[in-house]
């Protein structure tokens, strides 16, 4: 019988024919090579049904767990079905961090990168910017292994390095799932680091409007809530001061109209800061203050679906203040909104491709029905400002009405096509953005 399944908020139960969960590349290859249709699920954090399938439905969760560090080359080789939490704690054992990491570090790296998923930081690019190389298992259980080009990477060519694969990777990376089951990634690591996190309370939605770029270029991460009824809170995080750096300055005790919190905060008012990273000002390694939430709790409210969309930062005021302007339909059904900065990448179906932007959030309640309404109008007010939706995210028009802000979308088509011309990786997600010509 197959296994019963939903995605973490519960909103999407998966029916496929088999369910699969490999512990090896051989019988990894065995499945898809005998399967007619398959999806790949990773820890079912996608609010949609971008991983669903009729067909044969594959979890890595029982893959072999071992991280490859290479301190020379500055890279970290990865199971792609590991937690990000599991990877960063690693990771920060032997001296080395991810740039960036997503407000819950519970998902899997290669879901994350494979939908665009992202941090925040001015400076600091999506997940799926920092893979180096990837390794997946085609349509005939072959195994395919593309990497970062030159040009990008500013290394030497790799031995034996196909031309060809190389401009198919900044099409790979964010793929939606539809090339194939990625197996591993090779992603680009920096020296460990800690972060103070800071919270400002009761600052006014028009002042973080009016001073947005000041607001985000405030610190290493900055995200702002708001439940767009009354104020914002500014969670601050700033890279901590060593011997020879000084990142970081005492948080000032007002700032924009808001005040420093002197206890620890939640993103949603009301609920326990129990299962958040600690703040306060109090320094503690990279991995244990990006994210808001702890990897050993419920992260968010767990009761919730959610929406995001990527705008341009010359757009990002213009997108915020018609989003505020609905606050009075959007605020009964929203929890949370949560606005971030991500800088731009060369990646053909990242929501920030070749754009910095500033993405806004929304964690609604679990209510579709509900939020329906308020959903429609955020999307008509942000859309013909060239919104891009979050792959993994609950949209109406959503990506299909973005695909023309995405310049590469016809190479993307060419590159399934070349790599899975049968469409086995395929689903109703993907043929409703990429139809077979």
């Amino acid at each position: 019988m197959t296994e019963q399944i939903r995605n973490w908020a519960g909103n999407v139960a998966f029916h496929p024919a088999r369910s699969h969960h490999p512990a090896s590349l051989d019988e990894l290859q065995r499945i898809v090579a005998g399967a007619a249709s398959v999806r790949v699920l990773g820890t079912g954090h996608s609010f949609n049904r971008i991983a669903d399938t009729a067909g044969d439905l594959v979890v890595l969760d029982k893959m072999p767990a071992e991280v490859r560090i290479d301190p020379d080359r500055n890279t970290a080789t990865v199971p792609a079905g590991m937690r990000l939490a599991d990877l960063a704690a690693r990771l920060h054992a032997e001296g080395f961090a991810l740039t960036a990491l997503p407000s819950l570090p519970h998902i899997s790296l290669a879901g994350a990168c494979a939908t665009g998923t992202h941090g925040s930081g001015d400076r600091n690019q999506g997940l799926a910017a920092l893979v180096r190389a990837l390794r997946f298992v085609g349509p005939g259980g072959d195994v395919v292994e593309l990497k970062r080009s030159d040009a990008d990477s500013g290394t030497g060519p790799a031995a034996g390095s196909d031309p060809a694969a190389d401009t198919d990777f900044n099409g790979a990376v964010v793929s939606l799932g539809a090339l194939g089951v990625i197996t591993q990634l090779t992603v680009d690591v920096v020296p460990t680091f800690d972060i103070a996190q800071s919270v400002y309370e009761g600052v006014p939605v028009a002042e973080l409007i009016e001073h947005l770029d000041e607001v985000f270029a405030a610190a290493y991460s900055v995200s702002a809530f708001t439940g767009w009824r009354g104020d914002a809170s500014v969670w601050v995080k700033a890279k901590a001061p060593t011997s020879s750096s000084g990142d970081s300055d005492t948080p000032a005790p007002t700032w924009l109209g808001g005040h420093l919190a002197h206890q620890a905060a939640h993103p949603i008012p009301g609920m326990s800061a129990e299962n958040c990273t600690e703040q306060l000002g109090v320094p503690g390694p990279w991995h244990e203050r990006l994210p808001h939430f702890r990897p050993d709790f419920t992260p968010s409210s767990g009761a919730e679906l959610q929406s995001e969309f990527f705008l341009s930062r010359a757009r990002a005021a213009e997108g915020l203040t018609a989003v505020r302007d609905l606050g009075p339909l959007i605020a009964p059904v929203v929890q949370i909104s949560e606005i971030r900065t991500i800088a731009a990448d060369d990646l053909w179906l990242s929501p920030a491709y070749r754009r910095d932007s500033v993405a806004i959030h929304f964690t609604w309640i679990a209510d579709r029905a509900s939020v329906e309404p308020a959903l429609a109008e955020v999307e008509r007010a942000l859309m013909p400002l060239g919104a891009r939706p979050h792959w993994g995210k609950v949209f109406l028009g959503g990506p299909a009405a973005a695909l023309a802000t995405y310049e590469r979308a016809d190479d993307f088509r060419d590159l399934l096509e070349r790599h899975d011309p049968e469409g086995k990786f395929g689903n109703d997600f993907v043929r409703g953005l990429f139809p077979s010509r």
